[in-house]
């Protein structure tokens, strides 16, 4: 290629990619002031099928406490964050690329009968982290962006949904932050009416002078702001990367997830599921690589005051992700108001560990209970992985669903 040949191409490219960004901009004013872009086709994944008939035949395998039954609710490619509509209407699944999903069980037999893309106009970046609030305002939380759709139960049939920036590109991080490692974020409105944002650090363990930037902007943390975008500030300090949170509804107190420190062996640092109990609460990281186990890079180095440990240490690299406190009524009594919280798998262990539902008890007095593996089995004796599990969410009826997206898949748990 001549230099005047890819200078020409570079040009090109600019140009196309300038085009694009002011035609994206141009659909997202259009949707919040309610008009169309145009936009006429769906992307639809098929239901059933020969893919279907696979993945229910892996969930044969899958161990569950007695009465408990698991099928396969939905074929969703990616699956990762789940958010139930508050109406039970539809369910939106979201993905570390550039779609999210909506998924309608319109017979209501548990079993979804159709799955599309959502707001097609808009192009997304790694929008894995769609929530509610309780009066049925959609947040999604991408790389470096949260838009809300309001009445997203609503809307979501056509192509054209109602939207609005709530954070604009590239103002949730610093651009120059921008990474494609630890970049799934994650959302819940909470009992405050806020609206919480975790915000994964990029580093294995990261350098010092990264930590006054981090620390101003709630990365390796947990932030909140108001549902409009202003009053942030930063909750949460010393988080490696959570991907999973939810609020305990017994006293409101927000719980996450935390991945360890890779690198250290195959049985340290430990996973986390972490409680926290006020605004400002530091756990450890990167003082700590997990649990109390100290990191390397920091070993010398004096860690904060008041470091809050962790409510439950999980095993070594099992990857804990999504959680949800239990608040149906079809699971039997041990169940209400627990934890379920999903593990995605180890990437590096010597032996794979993981791929499974795990299930915490909370006590009355708002601390953790026994922690016990919950369904397993999409890790085969060969230490091959059939499913990754990501997320946990709740149905309206009682029963659970949970997001794996190796297979692409959502599964529901159910009891009788």
């Amino acid at each position: 290629m001549t230099r005047t040949t890819a200078a020409s191409l570079a040009m090109l490219i600019g140009t196309t990619a300038l085009a694009y960004g002011q035609q994206q901009s141009e659909n997202l004013e259009r949707l919040s002031s309610f008009k169309t872009t145009g936009t006429t086709e769906f992307t639809e994944i098929e239901q059933g099928g020969e893919k279907a008939e696979a993945i229910s035949r892996t969930l044969e395998r899958i161990k569950l406490p007695d009465g408990f039954q698991i099928s396969l609710y939905a074929i969703v490619p990616d699956a990762r964050h789940i958010a139930v509509g508050p109406q039970g209407v539809v369910t939106f699944v979201g993905t570390r690329k550039t779609k999210v999903w909506a998924v309608t069980d319109r017979d209501k037999d548990r079993v979804a009968d159709e799955v599309k893309d959502f707001a097609p106009p808009l192009a997304m970046t790694v929008p894995n982290g769609p929530c509610f609030s309780p009066d049925g305002m959609l947040y999604i939380v991408e790389q470096n962006r949260v838009i809300v759709y309001p009445a997203a139960e609503f809307f979501y049939e056509s192509p054209d949904v109602a939207a609005s920036e709530v954070v604009k590109q590239g103002e949730l991080i610093p651009v120059e932050e921008e990474s494609y490692n630890h970049t799934a974020r994650v959302c819940r409105v909470g009992p405050d009416g806020k609206l919480y944002i975790s915000l994964g650090q990029p580093f294995n363990v990261p350098a010092p002078e990264k930590l006054e930037l981090y620390r101003q902007h709630g990365i390796g943390g947990i932030i909140r702001m108001d549902q409009d975008g202003t009053s942030r500030e930063v909750y949460t300090y010393g988080i490696r990367n959570s991907v999973g949170h939810d609020f305990n509804p017994a006293n409101g107190e927000l719980w996450f997830t935390d991945n360890q420190v890779d690198g250290m062996g195959d049985d340290i640092p430990p996973g986390e599921i972490n409680r926290q109990t006020e605004a400002g609460q530091h756990f450890g990281f990167p003082w700590y690589g997990g649990g109390s186990v100290r990191t390397e890079e920091y070993k010398g180095e004096e860690p904060p005051d008041d470091v809050v440990m962790p409510a439950v240490e999980m095993d070594a690299h099992a990857a804990d992700l999504g959680m949800t406190f239990y608040t149906g009524r079809q699971f039997p009594a041990k169940y209400r108001g627990g934890i379920f919280s999903a593990q995605h798998g180890s990437w590096n262990r010597t032996t794979p560990i993981g791929a499974r539902v795990m299930f915490t008890a909370v006590n009355e007095d708002g601390t953790a209970g026994e922690t016990e593996v919950f369904a397993e089995g999409w890790l085969d004796e060969n230490g091959e992985y059939l499913g990754r599990p990501v997320d946990v969410a709740q149905l309206r009826d009682g029963s659970i669903i949970v997001s794996d997206d190796l297979v692409g898949a959502l599964y529901r748990i159910s009891y009788e």
